[in-house]
């Protein structure tokens, strides 16, 4: 059996912001909105769906993430993820570390709008 991870729904505080920055950072597309900005359904460049949405659609009312859950963005180069560094520094999410040598790949954490932990690495050459 072969198969592919076709998509991720996370529950965010604010659909709109967040969709807005997969966007303008990582080069998502907005296929569809449902609602008044309830739920987005989002494609990656590689084909990837990313659904946003509200944390009123939790059932059990569990709008927090663990810790260490997170999402990872793997990009070809360590200057890749040194530009898209250089870009978020523009913009109001915090970052707490420079790219730095972890764990055999170079990148970052930085917590994206929805409180979503995002990684962005490359391999080591």
């Amino acid at each position: 059996m072969t198969m592919k991870l076709n998509h991720l729904n996370l529950p965010v505080e604010n659909v709109a912001v967040t969709r807005h920055f997969f966007e303008q950072y990582f080069g998502f597309k907005c296929i569809d909105i449902k609602g008044d900005d309830l739920l987005s359904v989002l494609i990656g460049t590689d084909g990837f769906t990313l659904v946003l949405m509200a944390n009123s659609f939790n059932r059990h009312e569990n709008a927090a993430y663990p810790d260490a859950l997170h999402i990872g963005f793997f990009v070809a180069t360590r200057e890749e993820v040194i530009a898209l560094y250089e870009r978020l520094k523009t913009s109001d999410i915090t970052l707490a570390q420079e790219p730095s040598n972890m764990r055999g790949v170079f990148g970052f954490y930085f917590h994206a709008p929805g409180n979503i932990l995002t990684e962005v690495s490359t391999a080591l050459n």
